[in-house]
């Protein structure tokens, strides 16, 4: 049985994913945390840890800019995939989170058998809302990611961009967002996402990523965007502007109503 506290319980319903994993329906946004068919962990191994970490061979540490914390199955499942691989490198994650409640109650949640052996670092991160060994260093930036992300000091490897959708939280989601997180970027870095939006892909496209298509077994396609060109499924994205010219980003303006961009 997982207990977490009444304020929770009026703002988060539990539901049972298809991989057997759990995850929240978030009443605030409107829909869940993670697709309830690609399953929580199944989602996040397959569109953001293995494609992140696969196309990041070679280096000897990564800093990871995860957005946003939310049940922490993107973060967790990168220590546990680690761990599973026997690989060395260090890990650097921060992850913008505005929900501190929800991260207090992560050490009462039933995370799938996958993270028993990181038990001890759920509960730091539940306790502390930070972790650090040899090999992990995990920080929660709490408050608002758009607020968070520009007083980051490190430079950014991957970032896990896996924010609630466009249409819920068109925030995290502009062309100037994404600005932030380019400022933020090794020049060698990629980001995931489940989005295949065009307004999405335009928005990184227009802040100097590459745009391709990421395909795993079992797992709706998703994109990968990256500031050097890759071995992956290219999308041409001028073809695309020509082909659509109502395409457009998202853009802050249309949000901020006291904005001048």
């Amino acid at each position: 049985m997982i207990k977490y506290n009444e304020s929770l319980r009026e703002h988060k319903k539990l539901l049972l994913c298809e991989d057997g994993t759990h995850t929240f329906f978030s009443v605030e946004f409107d829909e869940p945390y993670h697709s309830t068919k690609d399953g929580a962990l199944h989602e996040s191994l397959e569109k953001h840890v293995k494609p992140a970490l696969a196309l990041s061979k070679g280096k000897n540490s990564l800093t990871i800019l995860d957005i946003c914390f939310g049940l922490g199955y993107n973060t967790f499942a990168t220590l546990y995939y680690i761990q599973e691989q026997a690989l060395s490198t260090k890990i650097h994650i921060l992850s913008p989170e505005f929900d501190e409640a929800l991260v207090r109650s992560l050490d009462a949640f039933d995370f799938p058998p996958e993270f028993d052996n990181i038990k001890h670092v759920i509960k730091a991160i539940s306790k502390d809302l930070y972790y650090e060994d040899e090999q992990f260093k995990i920080e929660i930036l709490l408050g608002d990611a758009r607020q968070s992300i520009p007083n980051i000091q490190e430079k950014i490897d991957i970032v896990y961009q896996d924010a609630f959708s466009p249409a819920h939280n068109p925030l995290l989601w502009t062309k100037e967002y994404f600005a932030e997180i380019r400022k933020q970027c090794r020049d060698d870095a990629l980001l995931t996402t489940y989005s295949t939006a065009a307004a999405i892909r335009l928005g990184l496209y227009e802040n100097g990523f590459y745009i391709f298509i990421h395909r795993a077994e079992m797992m709706r396609y998703s994109t990968v965007a990256s500031l050097e060109m890759l071995e992956l499924e290219y999308i041409d994205m001028e073809l695309k502007k020509i082909r659509n010219t109502q395409a457009r980003s998202m853009r802050d303006r249309d949000y901020f109503k006291d904005t001048r961009s």
